[in-house]
């Protein structure tokens, strides 16, 4: 009997297209928006499999009801949304999708950072508004980057990438916070390893690449706005929870910091009478740090290949707790 593999929403069909030929019984939630939990549960119950995505909450109530499953494949690089804990503890292991999406995510940063310094999504609204009338020399300025000290939160993959681009278009000097020491970016773009407090004090550009955790929720919060300069530009592009965006707001509107690009938000969606979308400082996007053709087919290929090889090999490509991988579930 073959194998069954639920997909929570339509996804890009590479990874339809890679399950059924490798013999894999694929059903889609094809239903407008998110599961409910219920829905989720029913439908879960009669998998082996699941590839879930970010809306997906796969807590404790989830695997006291669905914790027959073999395999969980994020149809993400991040999964704060699944209690991994708990997966561990019932020999689950959980797929995520890193790489294929790192350079339209650090895109998106950079782009949000060069839109900030210039007040472009501000000014461009001012001339549909009607607004723009004439040359006004000391209205609408911004500040320019070149030379600039880049400070990155959380010196990954996507870190990395945006680091790489942020050298090579302006000449930034790069400072980072993490938990270990990235060497390789140390090598090759002379990153210097700061402390969190030095991140915040030297950055005039900070951007946040980290994962959502314990550690890092809220983290950037009204005490950690005080310590920046006023001069700077906050990008946030890993999860909208690790800002706290009411100590954001606050800190644009003291001028405690100069502007913010937002690619996630807190919560998500963000309402449409959020003040942050009326300042000339910020710019905000929908989350769509991944969503390009590219990193949206490699996503859906690796979310595939980690439920098939899994099945095959008993390995999981690019697995979030490969403890679970050197033991039986069963045991």
């Amino acid at each position: 009997m073959s194998k069954k593999v639920l997909i929570t929403r339509i996804i890009p069909a590479i990874a339809n297209e890679l399950l059924t030929q490798a013999g894999f019984e694929v059903s889609v939630w094809e239903g407008t928006g998110a599961m409910t939990r219920a829905e989720l549960i029913e439908r879960a119950r009669q998998a082996d499999a699941l590839i879930s995505l970010g809306a997906n909450k796969i807590d404790t109530h989830f695997f006291s009801a669905c914790g027959h499953l073999d395999i969980i494949a994020q149809f993400a690089v991040g999964y704060d949304n699944i209690d991994v804990d708990e997966a561990t503890k019932r020999g689950i292991p959980i797929g995520n999708t890193p790489d294929v999406l790192s350079d339209a995510t650090a895109d998106v940063a950079f782009g949000l950072m060069i839109v900030v310094s210039r007040k472009m999504f501000y000014l461009h609204n001012t001339i549909a508004k009607g607004e723009w009338k004439q040359f006004e020399p000391l209205k609408n300025l911004g500040i320019e980057l070149y030379g600039k000290t880049l400070g990155i939160f959380g010196m990954g993959r996507i870190g990395s990438v945006m680091a790489q681009r942020c050298k090579g278009a302006y000449n930034m000097k790069i400072i980072y916070n993490n938990r270990n020491r990235n060497e390789a970016a140390e090598k090759r773009l002379g990153a210097q390893w700061v402390s969190f407090d030095e991140l915040l004090q030297q950055s005039d550009v900070l951007s946040v690449h980290s994962v959502l955790s314990a550690e890092t929720r809220g983290l950037f919060d009204k005490n950690a706005y005080a310590k920046m300069k006023r001069s700077a530009i906050f990008i946030n592009t890993s999860r909208g929870g690790v800002h706290n965006e009411q100590d954001l707001i606050e800190a644009l509107q003291t001028q405690t910091i100069w502007g913010a690009g937002l690619d996630v938000t807190n919560p998500e969606p963000m309402q449409s009478t959020n003040p942050l979308l009326s300042m000339p400082n910020v710019a905000v996007l929908p989350h769509i740090g991944s969503a390009t053709v590219e990193a949206r087919n490699g996503m859906a290929r690796l979310a595939a290949e980690n439920i098939i090889e899994f099945y095959k090999s008993g390995n999981v490509p690019y697995c979030v707790n490969p403890e679970v991988l050197k033991r039986s579930k069963h045991e």
